[in-house]
């Protein structure tokens, strides 16, 4: 059976990011984002050497956007990749553990 995604929310502003819970355990994540703020705003999710490996579409004042992806152990970066925002501060990391061990029901 598929784990169900976890899942967070996202407030996005001038020029902030903020995120209702930084720790996941690995394996789906369910993002969703609310722009707050008066500009547009998207969110992506990279790895600490700057690989992307998610992004979400740009995201209108007052609009809701969402990120599904799924992720591995480690520390990833969340930010607004739109010209001048992540240099004033929309970025935020979020800490991917491992998934406690299965145990065997047989």
């Amino acid at each position: 059976m598929k784990p169900a995604p976890q899942r967070a929310l996202a407030f996005a502003t001038e020029f902030a990011l903020n995120l209702s819970r930084s720790n996941f355990r690995e394996g789906p994540i369910r993002l969703q984002i609310k722009n707050i703020g008066e500009d547009d705003h998207d969110v992506v999710i990279s790895r600490p050497n700057g690989k992307v490996v998610a992004r979400s579409r740009v995201i209108p004042s007052e609009g809701l956007g969402e990120v599904r992806v799924r992720l591995g152990p480690g520390r990833y970066r969340v930010w607004c990749s739109l010209t001048g925002h992540r240099a004033h501060g929309m970025e935020t990391t979020i800490v991917v553990k491992k998934a406690p061990a299965r145990r065997d029901r047989s």
